[in-house]
């Protein structure tokens, strides 16, 4: 039997270092759009709900197809953890779906076939959720007492001989309903799906990070087709 999905893509108003990042146009689209279109274009993912508190991000995400939730105050604070506004989706819905993919609409850039990947990683493996990661190549230290103390490896060596390390990146993240009700979107008993792709890099909080994803968006677009992503 096909496992059913759905997407929720959690799109709350009242950013305060990028106030209406989630209806600002990357490219021609308000961000959230792009991560509404890429769940819509998956033939697996049944449903595309957005959850919200604020009215022009339900008026944009119904102008493009997807369902909207009304996130109450209690779940939509600064403080406020995803999962929470997760859990309030499925209590409304009447049946609940296989699988849950989590798009955030602050990593609009995504290889086009990596959800088709990582829901098949979910399925074939088992797990309860799965998360995307990429290589952290960068030699990390912290500062004590006026000094670098490197963290990830010894002054002097080489990048290429250091431990791989890796980030969570935002991409997307694959859950069962039962995850989301025991309060999480991950745990270490998760699947880290490893993404190599520069659009891995995008995560858009600021201005500079806007000004970012606007040149990756902008060079994939005048790419020819074979070298998109």
């Amino acid at each position: 039997m096909t496992n059913q999905y759905i997407a929720i893509i959690p799109a709350r108003g009242g950013s305060k270092r990028l106030p209406g990042k989630n209806i600002r146009l990357l490219g021609d689209l308000p961000l959230l759009a792009h991560s509404i279109r890429y769940a819509q274009a998956s033939s697996r993912i049944q449903r595309v709900i957005v959850t919200t508190d604020d009215p022009a991000i339900e008026a944009v995400a119904l102008d493009y197809g997807a369902e909207v939730i009304q996130r109450p105050h209690e779940f939509a604070g600064d403080e406020a953890p995803t999962v929470t506004a997760l859990q309030h989706v499925l209590g409304q819905l009447t049946d609940l779906p296989d699988g849950v993919v989590v798009l955030q609409p602050t990593n609009p850039l995504r290889p086009l076939g990596l959800l088709d990947e990582a829901l098949d990683c979910f399925e074939q493996n088992k797990v309860s959720g799965l998360f995307t990661v990429s290589p952290n190549t960068h030699k990390l230290g912290r500062i004590q007492q006026q000094r670098f103390v490197p963290f990830n490896y010894h002054f002097g060596q080489r990048s290429q001989d250091m431990e791989p390390l890796f980030y969570e990146n935002g991409l997307l993240y694959v859950c069962t309903p039962s995850l989301i009700d025991s309060g999480a979107v991950m745990d270490e008993t998760c699947y880290p799906l490893v993404v190599t792709h520069p659009y891995a890099a995008v995560d858009i909080d600021t201005e500079a990070d806007f000004v970012f994803a606007s040149l990756c968006f902008n060079y994939y677009q005048t790419q020819p087709k074979e070298n998109h992503p």
